[in-house]
Formats: structure tokens, C-alpha cells, sequence
């Protein structure tokens, strides 16, 4: 399952929530909820270079969730968000007709998750965002806002002479301009 960073909307940005998201955050850690590893891994620098079992297993405190919730809202620490935030209410926004969907993380279903990620990292210039597992059996890669989910079975999913036959295709990659295609043309 991949992480997912708990910045809330400006609107949402209060004391209650934010002291709410530390709490949750401390009780996934208590409860050894692996996705929230990288988050502690990404915002708080002791833990910069430690796996997951590691970051998981090492002592971990409401103030250390505090501070990663501050950080991810773009403050120094908890003191300073808490002087940060503005003291009167927001007006609240009509919620929208229609759920606005940001991003879609499609699944790559693989035969080897490690070669499949030295490929996109090295020939596509993705980064290993996470991966689970000796060898890992689930990896998500990312690249500037595209984010794509390897997942290992035992064999091919489609059958490889349908798949050439058909030219199935897997994945679409969009960029803004048309420039930015030849660009990324000449980066492979």
C-alpha cells in the first residue's frame, strides 16, 4: 500500500486536526503500519537512513510525531507551527458537486520487482519511492508527479503473443509541452 503524506487544505488547518493526524500517526507506528515508515523516514532527519524495520522498531514519541506533522505543513517544528496558525476560522467552502480526482497510481503487475526497478530507475529516471519485502514483492516508483506501483506475481498476467499481436499497451506518459517530448526522447 503506498504512503501518502497528511497535508490537509488550508481550510482543514487547525490545532485539532493537526493534534489529531500526530495521534494517528503515533498509533501507526505503535502498530508497526509500515507506509507511515517512509513518512517518518522523508520528514524527520534522525531517521533519514534507517529501513523500515528499523524506523519502526526505534523509539518513537508524540513530540516526534508532532514535529513530523509540523514538517510536513512547511514548519520547523511544532512550537512554530503552533504560532504559525492563523487564530481566526476560515470561512469554510462549499463542498464540490463532484469528487476531483488529482492522481491515479497505476499497478505494474511484474515477474521481478527489483529488475523492473533498476530499469525505470535507471533507464527511465524514476526513484524508488518504497519498496516491501527480501526480495521486495511491492515497490512504488516516482517520477516529478507520475508515481507507478510494481507488484510480483509468478507469471505474466497477458498472454506475451497476444500482447505483441494486439500491441497491448501498458503504460501513457504525458508531459506539458511539446518540447518536454523530445526532451524526454533524448533522455532514453
Amino acid at each position: 500500500m503506498p504512503t501518502y503524506d497528511l497535508i490537509v487544505e488550508p481550510d482543514m488547518l487547525n490545532l485539532e486536526n493537526l493534534k489529531k493526524q500526530a495521534k494517528l500517526i503515533l498509533r501507526w507506528h505503535r502498530e508497526r503500519h509500515y507506509p507511515v515508515a517512509a513518512q517518518i523516514r522523508e520528514h524527520l532527519p534522525r531517521f533519514l537512513n534507517m529501513p523500515d524495520s528499523e524506523i519502526l522498531t526505534a523509539s518513537f514519541k508524540l513530540s516526534d510525531a508532532q514535529e513530523m506533522v509540523a514538517r510536513q505543513q512547511g514548519f520547523d517544528s511544532w512550537q512554530a507551527l503552533k504560532n504559525g496558525l492563523p487564530t481566526t476560522l476560515h470561512e469554510v467552502k462549499p463542498s464540490p458537486a463532484k469528487a476531483k480526482i488529482v492522481s491515479a497510481e497505476p499497478q505494474l503487475f511484474v515477474t521481478d520487482v527489483q529488475t523492473s526497478c533498476e530499469f525505470y530507475c535507471e533507464k527511465l529516471g524514476f526513484s524508488l519511492v518504497f519498496s516491501y519485502g527480501k526480495p521486495p514483492f511491492y515497490a512504488q516508483l516516482g517520477r516529478d508527479a507520475a508515481r507507478l506501483n510494481l507488484r510480483l506475481v509468478e507469471r505474466p498476467i497477458i498472454d506475451s503473443a497476444a500482447r505483441d499481436r494486439e500491441e497491448l499497451l501498458s503504460v501513457t506518459m504525458t508531459v506539458d509541452t511539446p518540447d518536454e517530448i523530445k526532451m524526454l526522447f533524448l533522455e532514453f
